[in-house]
């Protein structure tokens, strides 16, 4: 009888006309769950975040477990071990920022839109993040390097922005999701193909969110009578995107 690390790894769900692999679907749940918690702005985003980054990686690292492409899919598979790294960032820095007194409304964090110089930094890290990874996946041989490449690029940008707190990661979420979608059909990966539309839905609705509670923060620190008992260091975090 297989047992739930097995399953976890290698298992299968039955569904009409065939089945679903197991790690492919848990591991998307979890990032589903994290992307939940990570909008109400909550520490536990980043572990619940990680356990779905393990999964994630054994699926796309293999390539077996496709109908379609028998190649790894390196640019997934790499982007979740950069989302590992960031998660054990991002987990420190939210827990400080919640230790130190946490956001107004109850989150780790407050929202808040970068800088230009924020974003030009973004800019640039993307253009040779997307010209590193391309560089490396097609040596590496992995199926559709030019589209990997900015679903790898585009997901360390926004997860580092989730991380510094910035509102525009939820729209570079919107990008890299564009493509993943078409991409992950392509490939044979349906059910992450799935989750990327639940995914792209929830990252429209996380964007309004955010930019809302941003504006609430600079609304509060603007009114003469707003709560000025923040501490500085959950005032400085910004919001996480």
């Amino acid at each position: 009888m297989m047992t739930l690390l097995e399953w976890l790894t290698s298992g299968t769900i039955a569904v009409p006309g065939g089945s679903l692999s197991a790690p492919e679907v848990i591991g998307n749940v979890f990032g589903l769950m994290s992307a939940v918690l990570g909008m109400r702005r909550y520490v536990w985003a980043w572990p619940v975040g990680l356990v779905g980054n393990v999964l994630l990686f054994g699926v796309f690292a293999t390539g077996e477990l496709s109908n379609v492409v028998s190649e790894p899919l390196w640019g997934q598979a790499g982007r979740q071990v950069f989302f590992a790294a960031v998660s054990l960032y991002g987990w420190v820095r939210w827990s400080r920022a919640r230790r130190a007194g946490g956001a107004a409304d109850g989150g780790a964090i407050t929202p808040r839109w970068a800088t230009w110089g924020e974003r030009g930094q973004l800019l640039v890290a993307g253009l040779v993040g997307y010209a590193v990874a391309y560089w490396a996946l097609t040596r590496l041989g992995s199926w559709g390097p030019a589209t990997e490449a900015w679903i790898l690029a585009g997901s360390m940008l926004a997860t580092w922005g989730m991380a510094r707190g910035w509102v525009e990661f939820w729209l570079v979420w919107v990008l890299v999701d564009v493509v993943g979608v078409t991409t992950l059909m392509q490939a044979g990966y349906y059910p992450t193909a799935v989750m990327y539309l639940v995914y792209a839905a929830f990252v429209v609705l996380g964007f309004v969110v955010w930019w809302r509670a941003a504006r609430r923060a600079d609304q509060q620190e603007e009114s003469p009578e707003g709560d000025r008992s923040l501490p500085a260091s959950a005032a400085g975090e910004g919001v996480r995107a």
